[in-house]
């Protein structure tokens, strides 16, 4: 039965990873790359600042974010990806020539699960929990999936790698939303929020409708330097 499920995840994996595209492994190239999200960190620390008079609680939620990185990013790379020592699509024996291949970008040896999954969900996850806008739940969901997407595509992750990585990162950005609840409580005065300009935790929608913004031009951005990429070649 698991031999079965590591072949369908390897045919899924060559079902949809990369392309005969220049211009979509520009844009991947982009969309996959750390530094090219800073804009979004920096927005949602934007959106903590606004929108909480107290320097302890930004400070809260920032050490929460940075645990949910640790928690998702550092459990995976330290830990279990040593352990289950799972090879990456592109170092696997039996598929790896067929793997599509990026700019020659092949990551490292082990795969199982993925820290891009697992961050990246575990972040959308807490903020959705502490903001409580729909539209920021959506934007923040699908941009985690675009980086999941991303993965495949680069052929660096099988499915299975993505789904554990999800799983484990909504399980991290749950529990570390509610530890930051329960240190919150003795502080707390209790207010509820009910207006047409305020989530009901407290927050702007005007200052969420920045974070979604920054969101939507970082995407933007990456579709143009796909165009770059691609006529500079």
């Amino acid at each position: 039965m698991l031999e079965q499920l590591i072949d369908f995840d390897r045919w899924l994996l060559l079902a949809v990873n990369g392309s005969d595209s220049l211009y979509f492994d520009g844009v991947v190239r982009t969309l996959t790359t750390a530094a090219t999200w800073i804009p979004l960190y920096i927005a949602l620390f934007y959106l903590v600042m606004k929108n909480n008079n107290s320097m302890r609680k930004i400070l809260t939620i920032v050490l929460c974010a940075g645990l949910c990185y640790l928690l998702a990013g550092a459990v995976d790379d330290g830990i279990v990806k040593p352990l289950v020592a799972r090879w990456r699509p592109t170092h696997d024996p039996v598929i790896g020539w067929q793997v599509d291949v990026v700019d020659g970008y092949r990551g490292g040896r082990y795969g199982f699960f993925s820290a891009h999954a697992c961050n990246t969900f575990s972040l959308a996850v807490f903020f959705s929990l502490l903001v409580r806008s729909r539209v920021l739940t959506v934007a923040l969901v699908l941009w985690s999936l675009v980086n999941c997407w991303t993965r495949l595509y680069l052929g660096v992750h099988f499915p299975g790698d993505i789904l554990v990585g999800v799983l484990w990162g909504a399980v991290v950005g749950t529990a570390v939303y509610f530890l930051f609840m329960r240190m919150e409580r003795r502080f707390s005065d209790g207010m509820k929020f009910i207006s047409s300009q305020y989530t009901s935790a407290g927050y702007q929608y005007v200052d969420v409708d920045v974070v979604v913004s920054v969101l939507v031009f970082t995407f933007v951005y990456a579709l143009l330097r796909g165009c770059l990429m691609l006529y500079s070649q």
